[in-house]
């Protein structure tokens, strides 16, 4: 049978394992957990993290537009006397 565990549960052995205080082995033996499963949870961690700082540059570039395409309008208004 298959075990779901939390994404809080998840989390906190993520951070664990990145800490770095003790082995990726012995936080999956102390939490009933098989290594495997700490080290696919980290991977998703990770690209979770790329994902969003990915999505924020994005939202960066999009407001950096905005603001060009909102300077050229007025520019565009101002010209035609508008």
């Amino acid at each position: 049978m298959r075990k779901n565990y939390s994404s809080e549960f998840k989390a906190k052995l993520v951070l664990e394992v990145l800490r770095g205080e003790h082995t990726l082995s012995e936080i999956a033996s102390e939490n009933e957990v098989h290594p495997n499963m700490l080290t696919r949870w980290k991977t998703e961690a990770s690209k979770t993290k790329q994902m969003q700082k990915n999505y924020e540059n994005k939202i960066d570039e999009l407001y950096k537009q905005i603001g060009k395409l909102t300077t050229q309008n007025e520019w565009m208004k101002k010209k035609s006397g508008l």
